[in-house]
């Protein structure tokens, strides 16, 4: 996972296109965002991944043209499509966001450095299993990890949002930490609908240094979103998923 610096004018093209300039400027304004926020909280400045979902691989280019080197994606089949359309950019690394089925895990070791969304012990298998193969026939590091956890206190199943109930992230992180070809980076989450992010947040925040006291490694807080980016900064995340405030509203599907 690569740190980003904010877009300079060194980093733009002379005479950049009128999408990418756009890009330019949004992403000035959200990076602006974050270091007032991180000033506020007296907190590290965290990491921008760009969420890039139902956007095309001719923005995520221009992103990288800008300085971007962390995307997200939701979705398997658009990832690996960009994925491989994009392989020339070097540096340019795929987080995968979304909710994940046993049957993708194959597909998404292949292009991706990180899975935020873990949130049950058959998804971690598959993906130990598919990292392990992939490595028969060359390369592959071992993937990060990143456990999902379910912040919806009346929650007493896991949700339509993903995310293993906190109760059960112990165990979930013991299994992950010992499957070869995995390494357990630490949580993710998204906050409840229609509720105040800070306590749901504040709340993560406990809950990752208790997965720290068992596996020191699993620093990494993945959180926040375009509305919620400040919050998230207070409560201690290190990484932030943000789509609409830098690509702008997703392309019309018609």
């Amino acid at each position: 996972m690569n740190t980003q610096s904010p877009v300079t004018g060194a980093q733009r093209d002379e005479r950049p296109d009128e999408r990418t300039a756009e890009l330019a400027g949004r992403l000035q304004r959200v990076h602006e965002r974050i270091e007032e926020a991180s000033r506020k909280a007296a907190r590290e400045k965290p990491e921008l991944i760009v969420v890039t979902k139902f956007h095309p691989a001719e923005d995520v280019r221009r992103l990288y043209s800008l300085g971007v080197r962390e995307v997200g994606e939701n979705r398997d089949q658009e990832a690996s499509a960009k994925a491989a359309e994009l392989a020339g950019l070097d540096g340019l690394s795929w987080h995968f966001i979304g909710q994940l089925q046993s049957n993708k895990a194959k597909s998404v070791v292949r292009y991706a450095s990180a899975v935020h969304s873990v949130d049950r012990d058959s998804i971690a298998t598959a993906l130990s299993r598919a990292v392990l193969a992939e490595r028969e026939s060359g390369v592959r590091p071992d993937l990060d990890v990143l456990l999902q956890v379910n912040l919806d206190p009346a929650a007493e199943e896991q949700t339509r949002r993903g995310g293993a109930l906190p109760a059960s992230l112990p165990a979930l992180a013991d299994q992950v930490a010992g499957l070869e070809g995995l390494r357990l980076r630490g949580l993710m989450a998204v906050a409840p609908l229609g509720a105040d992010p800070r306590p749901a947040f504040e709340w993560l925040h406990e809950l990752s240094g208790a997965l720290r006291r068992d596996h020191p490694e699993a620093a990494l807080l993945s959180a926040g979103m375009s509305h919620d980016l400040e919050d998230a900064i207070a409560c201690g995340a290190t990484h932030l998923r943000i789509g609409t405030d830098v690509l702008g509203p997703r392309p019309s599907m018609g």
